[in-house]
């Protein structure tokens, strides 16, 4: 369960490859490949959070700079492709869908301009008379139409692609309080068939000699979603709904429980890296529009890509912040592809990239339909309760006279039967064993027979130790839920000789993190005897840096197994909340008896007592 969502939209990144392209005229679109398409430089934040592993990747754009790669990082967490479900491509639909509202039709557009009774009711609650009223780039309308509106004082109307109602005026010929006075009204009237998403104020400064600009005073009057939104539902829940951007406008300012302005992107990573360090519990929610306001819609490739590293840059920065109960999400609402002919958004699927509490391991999770799965998954962090474990890890106590409360009782042979196990069980509880460790599959049967009265001890990724974290976790997690107390993990050796230190570490975390939280300890078998001393002493610091619970020597199926040295280097080198397990070839009381005078405090074995 999270404390903290950060749902991130980069405002019109699409992917290409949307099924019903066709009927939006949108053909071919591929935001990602038009941004790729402008140098082969690295986006080494992206591309950990599993962009680049996405499926349908497959524009000759794309493959070219994939090629062009010296190494891609391998994603951290969960990364997939939404696919739009609701009747439209515009901002407004894509976050109501993104916040569990889908519409079975689009807004209205006006690709002609507005009609009479529109212009009308325009003319009715402003006093003025209007200009243009066709589509037109905001930048373009300006320059064609600002003089004739600075002579008259008619208002500049003037649509897009987009379903909106955009008025522009110069701000020392319609004072701001005015122009949104008039777009207010105009929202209010812009309803049912006329159900514009946006009425927009387009205030601007300048003159014709020296040229029109438009100022950060934009307003948007939004239509209000249908029904409630995600957003309603965290504030009625009170959690902390916080929008960072333009989400505030999209959602007609309903369901926040606060609003930060930004002026641009830059502005809006700041105000996100400022929310990292505070301490709320909820939602925040954050929009980067000027992918599309600025170069989307302006076919501006080089400057797309550029805010795509400033974003990468920031991002590498932000993954190192998040605290354990965090939750980030990076998404988008629609394409606007800046390499097409058209300056319009595009119907495109979208990035759907997850990493932090419940998506801490690598997970392709294919293509989704609905970009309301983003609800879904912020409900289940956000809402979903954390129950304890139904079976919580035993206290043990060590006896300094009894040589088996050090002892983990073992059977890992291919060829034990239930009645082995069974019979192992009744032996260390005779005994008072520490634990039994046994295979996975036989843990409900030795839960089972124990009733409660031992740990119940398991070996995962065993005795190799090259399966996935993603595998490692959910064997942990199996086996803690037929009764395991004990885990005992096998380290990704491979990983340890290619000198990939930090992915070893990663995986230790989330493995110590996930059965911790089911009420169990964790053991990591590091496999001595494939190690040298300078690899043994790094392992030491990870495992007790990522949190484990013992340090394991072997797993009895290596070369050699444990040996006085190495449990004495372990104990050393190993931090105090760390204990050592001894294992492999300990079959004397006399060789149990040295590995606990060199500092070990378990011992593994088969055939002691």
């Amino acid at each position: 369960m999270a404390k903290r969502v950060f749902l991130i939209v980069l405002d019109s990144f699409g992917l290409g490859g949307a099924p019903d392209e066709a009927a939006f005229k949108d053909e071919g679109s591929n935001t990602l490949a038009a941004v790729l398409s402008d140098s082969n430089r690295p986006f080494p934040g992206l591309s950990k959070m599993g962009l680049l592993n996405i499926d349908g990747l497959d524009d000759e754009r794309i493959l070219s700079w994939k090629d062009a790669q010296e190494t891609i990082p391998s994603p951290v967490g969960y990364y997939g492709r939404l696919r739009e479900l609701s009747a439209g491509k515009d901002s407004t639909i894509g976050h109501w869908e993104m916040a569990g509202v889908c519409s079975s039709s689009p807004l209205p557009t006006y690709p002609d301009g507005f009609p009479e009774h529109i212009l009308d009711k325009i003319r009715e609650v402003s006093g003025r008379g209007i200009l243009c009223n066709k589509p037109y780039s905001g930048t373009d309308v300006i320059r064609d139409f600002g003089e004739q509106h600075m002579k008259t004082g008619d208002l500049i109307v003037y649509t897009s692609a987009d379903s909106v109602l955009q008025i522009a005026t110069h701000e020392d010929v319609v004072p701001l309080d005015e122009l949104y006075s008039i777009c207010s009204s105009c929202r209010e009237f812009m309803t049912g068939a006329d159900g514009v998403g946006r009425v927009i104020a387009r205030p601007f400064v300048g003159s014709a000699e020296e040229g029109f600009t438009r100022t950060s005073n934009r307003k948007d009057f939004s239509l209000p979603a249908p029904s409630a939104t995600m957003l309603d539902i965290l504030k009625a829940q009170d959690l902390d709904v916080i929008s960072i951007g333009k989400i505030k406008d999209l959602y007609a300012h309903r369901g926040l429980t606060e609003e930060i302005a930004t002026s641009d992107n830059t502005d809006g990573i700041r105000r996100l890296k400022d929310m990292l360090d505070c301490d709320f519990h909820g939602l925040c929610f954050l929009n980067l529009v000027d992918f599309d306001m600025k170069y989307g819609h302006r076919n501006d490739i080089k400057g797309y890509a550029e805010a795509m590293h400033e974003f990468d840059d920031a991002l590498e920065q932000i993954l190192p912040l998040l605290e354990k109960d965090d939750l980030l999400i990076i998404t988008a609402d629609h394409g606007c592809d800046p390499s097409t002919p058209s300056t319009d958004h595009s119907r495109e699927c979208v990035p759907l990239l997850i990493y932090g509490e419940g998506y801490d391991v690598p997970h392709n999770m294919g293509e989704i339909a609905g970009f309301n799965i983003i609800s879904s998954i912020v409900y289940t962090a956000l809402l979903a309760r954390s129950f304890a474990p139904s079976v919580p890890h035993l206290p043990h106590e060590l006896n300094e006279n009894d040589l088996m409360s050090y002892v983990d009782m073992t059977n890992l042979k291919t060829t034990a039967k239930t009645s082995d196990i069974e019979a192992l069980v009744d032996d260390a509880i005779l005994k008072g064993a520490a634990s039994v460790c046994i295979q996975p599959c036989f843990v409900k049967d030795a839960a089972r027979r124990a009733k409660g009265r031992i740990n119940i001890c398991t070996v995962i990724s065993f005795p190799n130790g090259y399966s996935t974290t993603a595998v490692k976790k959910y064997e942990a997690l199996d086996a803690i839920s037929n009764g395991a107390t004990e885990i005992d993990m096998v380290i990704n050796i491979n990983f340890i000789k290619s000198r990939r230190f930090d992915e070893a570490a990663l995986e230790i975390g989330i493995i110590a993190d996930a059965v911790h939280k089911k009420g169990a300890i964790l053991k990591v078998i590091i496999e001595t005897c494939e190690l040298t001393d300078t690899e043994k002493k790094m392992l030491c610091n990870i495992v007790t840096v990522q949190g484990a619970d013992f340090i394991k020597t072997s797993t009895g199926f290596g070369s050699s197994g444990a040996t006085v040295d190495d449990v004495r280097l372990m104990r050393h080198f190993s931090g105090s909340t760390v204990e050592v397990k001894a294992a492999g070839g300990i079959r004397s009381e006399d060789a149990a008896k040295s590995m606990i005078e060199a500092g070990a405090t378990r011992i593994g074995a088969s055939s002691l007592g």
